[in-house]
């Protein structure tokens, strides 16, 4: 049996955003968001930063896990390819049933679709990230979400197998995807509201805290 942690944070973010537009009418009432429609999948505009997992099975590209990995062995995950990527140019990856993994701070650029390397890759066990305290999960700051919209909001995700992961904490539902630049933020709090969504983003623009 198999459990499951966090690597970081793989996949995009058009299935969360479809399902989620299409009951936005129930959530606010006669009222529509002015971005037009849900934004899909996000490019950056420069270089991002990113902790995860870099998985790769035997005849096939390597992939960036961002999201959950389960604790197999070897262990089992999925999301976009990293292109660039050489075993040989890094260390502390391991081998098993045709599968080669490790766990990395990985930077470089996101087109929406691939990550792409730009700098080598540190070993996450080496990795001393400056602390980032997101301001929402300070009960002084507590969210507007109750338990009736974050059933909601569950129900609406549940079988979104694209999603990061989401989970409710301090009056907010937490939203994790690959990457926002703020119009996924956005276009929360248009269909829910202020307060009630919280949007974390697994890739980072190099330089943000």
């Amino acid at each position: 049996m198999t459990s499951l942690r966090n690597s970081g944070r793989a996949a995009t973010v058009v299935l969360l955003l479809t399902v989620l537009a299409g009951c936005a009418d129930s959530q606010v009432p006669g009222q529509s968001p002015s971005i037009a429609g849900p934004p899909s999948a996000i490019a950056a505009d420069g270089e991002v930063l990113g902790t995860a997992t870099v998985l790769q099975k035997l005849g096939e590209d390597p992939q960036l896990c961002l999201g959950a990995v389960a604790d197999s062995y070897p262990p089992q995950c999925g999301g976009p390819t990293i292109s660039g990527w050489d075993w040989a140019a890094v260390d502390g990856e391991e081998s098993a049933s045709d599968v080669t993994w490790g766990s990395y701070a990985v930077q470089g650029t996101w087109d929406g679709t691939t990550f792409t390397v730009t700098q080598p890759p540190l070993m996450l066990a080496l990795y001393d990230p400056i602390a980032n305290v997101d301001p929402r999960e300070d009960p002084a700051n507590a969210g507007a979400a109750d338990e009736e919209e974050f059933l909601a909001i569950q129900e609406a995700l549940h079988g979104a197998v694209d999603v990061l992961g989401f989970y409710p904490s301090n009056g907010y539902v937490f939203v994790d995807v690959i990457y926002d630049d703020g119009q996924i933020q956005q276009y929360m709090d248009e269909v829910y509201g202020a307060e009630v969504v919280a949007v974390r983003t697994a890739l980072r623009d190099v330089g943000s805290p």
